[in-house]
């Protein structure tokens, strides 16, 4: 094939270089103290750097992720890998974490929603839970756990949570850690 033009569509050679840019784990890091670890299940975000806070970006996306999108993740030297065909498995993005990078914790700020998605998966195992001396009062207030409507009968697999430690912060705020503890997932669980 002559420089500048395309494979056939279709072809073997152009499936097998798909396929590898696909395949292969994008770990530009593998050796960081702490990472910033995304959420992108459509890839969606554009990030113009490969570190937030000075923390390598990992991404975990489905394979509806765009070829496009993929290179561009590369081209800036963003991390990432699959969890899920369209939707994420975010069982499989912990394992994954574990097993390639070494991640045994993670802090959970991308809010309700992926809190939420934490919890009914069985991976949340401590709360820290702030209490500040606000109100609101306002309709649809964020909360700590969410859901969307297509969850709403998906329960947690919390079976107990129990106190471990209380402590007044500044301003009468009160930061309460409690230790939670889950029931095993049905085998065929939707994650």
């Amino acid at each position: 094939m002559s420089p500048g033009k395309s494979l056939p569509r279709g072809s073997r050679v152009q499936r097998s270089r798909k396929q590898a840019f696909r395949g292969s784990l994008g770990f530009a890091n593998r050796d960081a103290k702490a990472y910033g670890v995304v959420l992108d299940a459509r890839g969606k975000v554009a990030w113009g750097r490969s570190d937030i806070g000075g923390d390598p970006i990992v991404v975990v996306l489905t394979e509806a992720v765009s070829d496009a999108h993929l290179a561009g993740l590369r081209s800036e030297g963003v991390s990432y890998f699959f969890a899920g065909k369209s939707e994420l498995d975010l069982t499989v993005a912990v394992e994954v974490l574990n097993r390639e990078l070494g991640v045994k914790r993670l802090l959970l700020e991308g809010g309700g929603g992926s809190n939420g998605a934490f919890l009914r998966a069985g991976l949340v195992d401590e709360l820290n839970l702030i209490l500040c001396p606000a109100v609101d009062g306002a309709k649809g207030a964020p909360s700590v756990f969410d859901s969307t409507e297509r969850e709403t009968e998906r329960r947690a697999l919390v079976t107990a949570m129990a106190l471990e430690s209380s402590r007044t912060l500044d301003g009468g705020a009160l930061l309460l850690r409690y230790r939670i503890q889950n029931a095993e997932p049905a085998p065929d669980a939707v994650r």
